[in-house]
């Protein structure tokens, strides 16, 4: 029997309220509930998960922004979609920035919000179909070897089940730390060659003449030193996959070795004559702009069209936020194990401090990040203070995404929306309890559980 899927409605207007649990509610395939506030939804998510939370953008007190940022910190496997009444606004794009999966415009149309929501649920689908034991068991956001909620990292997901099923040779670009590797060899393990070998080298590691007989092998006597036939990996390879790392930084000379094997399907060893085929399926990276160093003769424009038959944009980690929390979950369980440490979570402190960096090292910086904070953490719980200093002190600004209400406590939020609603009603107890929707006894309790009174 197929699971329904849960769904939270939260908007401060109990008509959409009342119009979306009816119709969506109708469906058997989905389970509804609603809420009337971030700070309401937030209580109904502790005690009800939810797959989807679809939110307003502009409600009191806590903004759907707020909401969004506080759910990826405490809840990030949920999806969420905006809504709002002018699809220009600058909020849209923070909302979407800080992790919204996608926006609605109000008053929406039920097909578009089925639509959208149909969007997910097959993204989820082609994600449980990748899922590899080395991941977190069960988890609806890992692929493969690849970690990510992100709406990119889903588009990223559907090209490698689209082009794992060809042979077509595949150029993988981003900044250094991206995955790029990662990318590759999901390619290689959704593919006919997945039984077979998976090769990968770093182009930038190796010298001119190396590089040849690395890829290409060579006979004895080739060079001083080849005392023996060697075969190159290219054969190595055969009936799999090679992947060439940093494509961007090999020679001229090698430059025009790869392209006969491109066109041709055959190579040489260095020193040799013998004709090989080649039965390889070459997948390349670089983190240079491959299309300007052709036009500007630094690489030869030929080999590059060769090369971008089938082009993937790994995204920066600045541009993925929202898996930010997936990430430090992921790696703070890898490295407690290797480490023999027992963490059991993150502080919302320094989570917000991870959040908001800007991480030029993408991934790579982020793992090399947790396994220092793992290693100096000496307590149960990461904190801030085990972070090293560039995150501590970094000097980005907050974009206004992670607010007080968004990183504090459910507690600290309630507290402080009576606070707020308090001091804009003059501490007319009366206004703010009509104001907050509950009764003024209930106020009176919260107030003295807070420990609120009126300033002198």
């Amino acid at each position: 029997m197929t699971v329904a899927t849960r769904i939270l409605f939260v908007d401060d207007e109990p008509a959409y309220c009342r119009i979306f649990s009816k119709r969506i509610g109708a469906d058997p395939r989905f389970q509804v509930e609603t809420a009337g506030s971030g700070p309401e939804a937030l209580e109904r998510l502790q005690h009800s998960p939810a797959d989807i939370v679809i939110t307003d953008l502009s409600m009191p007190f806590m903004d759907g922004i707020e909401l969004l940022s506080e759910i990826k910190s405490l809840y990030p496997q949920i999806f969420i979609l905006i809504l709002t009444s002018d699809d220009s606004t600058s909020q849209v794009v923070k909302a979407m920035k800080a992790g919204a999966y996608d926006y609605l415009l109000k008053p929406f149309d039920f097909e578009m919000v089925e639509r959208s929501i149909a969007t997910i649920l097959s993204h989820k689908a082609a994600v449980q179909a990748g899922l590899c034991p080395e991941c977190l068991s069960g988890e609806q956001y890992c692929f493969e070897n690849l970690i990510g909620q992100d709406r990119k990292m889903f588009e990223i997901y559907e090209m490698i089940s689209q082009v794992a099923q060809t042979s077509a040779t595949v150029l993988i670009t981003g900044e250094s730390g991206t995955g790029k590797e990662l990318i590759a060899s999901a390619i290689h393990a959704k593919s006919t060659r997945k039984d077979k070998p998976f090769i990968q080298i770093n182009c930038a590691a190796l010298t001119e003449g190396l590089i040849s007989s690395e890829l290409f092998g060579h006979e004895k006597g080739a060079f001083t030193g080849a005392v023996a036939r060697k075969k190159g990996l290219f054969e190595q390879a055969s009936g799999g996959t090679l992947f060439l790392d940093e494509i961007g930084d090999i020679s001229p000379t090698t430059q025009v070795s790869l392209l006969r094997i491109l066109e041709l399907g055959t190579f040489q060893r260095v020193g040799g004559t013998e004709t090989i085929k080649a039965d390889v399926r070459l997948i390349c990276a670089t983190n240079r702009d491959l299309a300007a160093a052709a036009r500007e003769k630094q690489f030869r424009e030929d080999l590059y069209y060769r090369l971008n038959v089938v082009s993937l944009q790994a995204p920066p980690l600045r541009d993925r936020r929202s898996d930010i929390p997936l990430l430090v979950r992921y790696f703070l369980e890898r490295y407690c194990s290797l480490n023999n440490k027992q963490i059991d979570g993150v502080t919302r402190d320094a989570m917000t401090l991870l959040c908001n960096y800007d991480w030029p090292g993408n991934c790579r910086e982020l793992a090399n990040i947790i396994e220092h904070a793992v290693i100096f953490s000496r307590g149960r719980t990461l904190d801030k203070d085990s972070l090293p200093s560039q995150i501590r002190t970094s000097d980005r600004h907050s974009s206004g995404l992670t607010l007080n209400l968004a990183t504090a406590t459910l507690a600290d939020a309630e507290s402080a929306l009576i606070k707020k609603v308090l001091e804009e009603s003059n501490w007319n107890l009366k206004k703010a309890a009509e104001l907050l929707d509950i009764a003024r006894g209930t106020l009176y309790g919260k107030m003295e559980k807070y420990h609120l009174t009126k300033p002198v």
